[in-house]
């Protein structure tokens, strides 16, 4: 037995000479590349690519691009891939200097995103399996109704609507929203005797401004945030709307709450948005999760946290629906009501000619 035990002893003991003398090379801190001067005008969107030399001593060497950008953002992701900090490579136990290509993507209404290529050697994750990510979205959409809930095609909520600011309820609101899927539809929110009134149709939108009575059409940040709602929506994850703009994966499991575990689906899409989904062991939905660029340029996470699962003729759908803004509650729906497949105008989606036609209550 005591031969047993040393000899155990000594296999941990080479495992771990051998783990030393031989490492891949480790990315430790990887900036994004600052945003561009005009970046709020500037109307470009795609990837640049760079092979980049990590030397023997820990530092960057040479960074030469491979596939370009213009106005500039190439050389600022250039100037990114220099601030890189990383562990070299060893060989041997020997420090090496490699080559690896990194890519930065930019778009005009989402900022840089990094894609790493550089480590390959990263720890093995339980990814990689779109069949056990199309497994869980089935076992959701039967616990949310089944073929009830694929046929849904118009949804009318009612509710209220919180801003949260610092822990406290900062306004308060009512709101009637009309959804026409997969991408129209019609918010009203009234409060203070104040009304306004925010309509999307596809790539185009027009706001009301109850307050000045003024009608504007949406410019492309307005627009841009829209298709971003419905990208991180959970209908749009489980009624398969993404199905040629993503790629689905599973993304493994990640701590919920004391003991338990959420399975967690990946939709990346082709301009490198990434949004990923948590789902219970009992298959309910659980949040939404996204980075997103604001208006300073700042990277900011965002979560929608489902709950209050309410069951309205064989579909349930959750009534409270909570945004956490970095880690911190920023606002609350709160369903009072909503009514499925309603034959809804196309009336109320089209732009009025003045104040007058959009103070209208809406008939369905």
């Amino acid at each position: 037995m005591k031969f047993l035990c040393s000899a155990t002893i000594f296999l941990l003991a080479f495992a771990a000479i051998t783990q030393a003398q031989e490492r891949r090379l480790k990315i430790i801190e990887q900036p994004r590349p600052e945003l561009p001067q005009k970046h709020a005008t500037l109307d470009v969107q795609g990837n640049t690519i760079l092979r980049v030399q990590f030397l023997e001593f820990g530092e960057v060497g040479e960074v030469v691009p491979v596939k370009e950008l213009p106005s500039g953002l190439t050389q600022l992701a250039v100037t990114a891939a220099r601030k890189i900090r990383f562990e070299p490579e060893l060989k041997d136990g020997k420090p090496v200097t490699v080559y690896r290509q990194v890519e930065y993507f930019y778009s005009w209404n989402g900022g840089w995103r990094v894609i790493d290529n550089s480590a390959p050697e990263a720890p093995a994750k339980a990814e990689g399996n779109p069949a056990k990510a199309a497994a869980i979205i089935e076992r959701a959409i039967q616990i949310l109704g089944g073929s009830r809930y694929l046929q849904i095609t118009s949804q009318v909520g009612k509710g209220k609507f919180s801003s949260i600011r610092d822990g406290m309820v900062s306004s308060f609101q009512s709101f009637l929203d009309v959804i026409a899927f997969p991408d129209r539809e019609r918010t009203e929110f009234k409060g203070g005797g104040s009304r306004h009134i925010q309509v999307n149709t596809g790539d185009a939108g027009w706001v009301f401004d109850g307050d000045t009575e003024v009608i504007k059409l949406q410019d492309k940040d307005q627009v841009a945030n829209f298709k971003m709602g419905i990208r991180t929506s959970l209908d749009n994850l489980l009624r398969g709307y993404w199905k040629n703009d993503a790629v689905l994966d599973y993304a493994g499991r990640r701590p919920a709450s004391l003991g338990k575990r959420n399975d967690v689906v990946r939709l990346t899409y082709k301009d490198g948005f990434v949004v990923e989904f948590e789902f219970a062991d009992d298959g309910t939905p659980q949040k939404s999760v996204y980075s997103r660029i604001n208006a300073e340029g700042e990277d900011v996470k965002e979560e929608d946290r489902y709950a209050q699962f309410i069951d309205i003729g064989g579909i349930k759908a959750p009534f409270i629906i909570d945004r956490f803004t970095n880690g911190k509650a920023s606002s609350r729906i709160n369903f009072e009501s909503i009514e499925y497949n309603k034959t809804i105008s196309d009336a109320i989606f089209a732009k009025p000619a003045n104040a007058k036609e959009a103070k209208k209550e809406i008939k369905f």
